[in-house]
C-alpha cells in the first residue's frame, strides 16, 4: 500500500465511527447535528475543547445550515485547525534535532525512521545517544543507527548526557554533516531533574551550533490520546517544543488527538509514524490526513 492507503487504514477506526455517525446526521435539524456530531468528536479523542472550538466554529458559518454543505464545511474547520504543513527546519547546515518524550513513547524508534527519512531526502545524518540512564536505550540507537547507515556517537551508560551531545556537535562540525539528532532520557528520578538535564543538553547544542537551527520534537504515543497533552505541556515549557511527531497512529488509536494536540498546544504536527518499519514515518500533511478522517 502507497502512505495515503496506510493513513487511511491506521484511521479506519476513527473513520468508521466519525462517517457513520456523520452519514446518519448530515441532513438532520441543527440541534441534532449538532449534538450528534459532539458525541462523535468526542469519542474520537478530539477532546471537548477542540470539540467546542468545531462546534462554534460550524454554528457561526451560514452556509452549515444547507446539510448538503456541512461535510464541506468540516472538512474547512479542521483543515483550519490543523494550519499549513510545517517541514523541518534544516537549513543552514549543520541543524540539530533534539528528540524529546517520556518512555515508551516510541522516541528512539522514531529518531531511527527520521533519520532513514532525512538520508532518502539527500541529508547526511549523526545520531548522539544522549540517553545515557538506559543501557538499553543506547544499544536500540545503536541497532537503528546501523539500519538507517548512519554514524552515531555513544559514551557509557551513565555518562553525561550534554557530554555526549557536545562531542556530536564537534562530530558534525568536523565532518561537515548535515543534521545531527539527539536522543534524550524520557525519565530520571524526578521531572525536575530530567527538566534540568534537557535544559542543559539544549543550551549546549545552541551554544555549540551557534547560527544553525535546532528543531526539538516531542514525540507523542498516539494511543494515550488526552495523556499526551499533558506531557506535552510540561516538555514545553522547559524546553520550547517546536512541533510534535505523533508516533503509533494505528488501528488502536483514535485519529482525533491530531486535532486535541493542535489546539491545546498550538504546535505543529510534523510527522507521524505509523509501524515499525524504516518508512513508516512521514511528513504530515493536514488535507491528507482530513480527507482520510472523512472520507469514507
Amino acid at each position: 500500500m502507497n502512505w495515503l492507503d496506510r493513513l487511511r487504514e491506521s484511521l479506519a477506526r476513527t473513520r468508521a465511527q466519525l462517517t457513520a455517525r456523520l452519514g446518519e446526521i448530515v441532513g438532520a435539524p441543527p440541534a441534532e447535528f449538532f449534538q450528534q456530531l459532539e458525541a462523535a468528536l468526542i469519542e474520537g479523542d478530539v477532546g471537548v475543547a477542540t470539540t467546542q472550538h468545531i462546534l462554534r466554529q460550524l454554528s457561526d458559518r451560514r452556509d452549515a445550515r444547507d446539510p448538503a454543505a456541512r461535510l464541506a464545511v468540516l472538512r474547512e474547520i479542521l483543515l483550519d485547525i490543523l494550519g499549513a504543513p510545517a517541514p523541518l527546519r534544516l537549513d543552514p547546515p549543520p541543524a540539530a534535532v533534539l528528540m524529546l518524550g517520556v518512555n515508551g513513547a516510541g522516541k528512539t524508534t522514531t529518531i531511527g525512521k527520521l533519520a532513514h527519512h532525512l538520508k532518502t531526502s539527500g541529508r547526511t545524518v549523526l545520531l548522539a545517544a544522549a540517553d545515557t540512564f538506559r543501557a538499553g536505550a543506547i544499544d536500540q540507537l545503536a541497532i537503528w543507527a546501523q539500519r538507517a547507515e548512519c554514524e552515531l556517537v555513544r559514551h557509557a551508560p551513565g555518562a553525561d548526557p550534554a557530554a555526549v551531545v557536545y562531542d556530536a556537535a564537534q562530530a558534525v562540525k568536523a565532518r561537515g554533516i548535515d543534521v545531527l539528532i539527539a536522543d534524550t532520557a524520557g525519565r530520571l528520578h524526578t521531572k525536575t531533574n530530567l527538566m534540568e538535564e534537557l535544559k542543559k543538553i539544549n543550551r549546549v547544542l545552541t551554544r555549540e551550533l551557534p547560527g544553525s537551527p535546532v528543531e526539538r520534537l516531542l514525540v507523542l504515543d498516539a494511543t494515550t490520546g488526552q495523556n499526551a497533552i499533558a506531557q506535552a505541556r510540561v516538555f514545553t515549557e522547559a524546553v520550547g517544543v517546536t512541533g510534535i511527531v505523533l508516533a503509533k497512529l494505528d488501528g488502536s488509536a483514535k485519529g482525533g488527538v491530531v486535532l486535541a494536540v493542535r489546539t491545546a498546544l498550538g504546535l505543529p504536527v510534523k510527522f507521524v509514524g505509523l509501524g515499525e518499519g524504516l518508512d513508516d514515518l512521514q511528513p504530515f500533511d493536514p488535507p491528507q490526513f482530513v480527507d482520510a478522517l472523512l472520507t469514507a
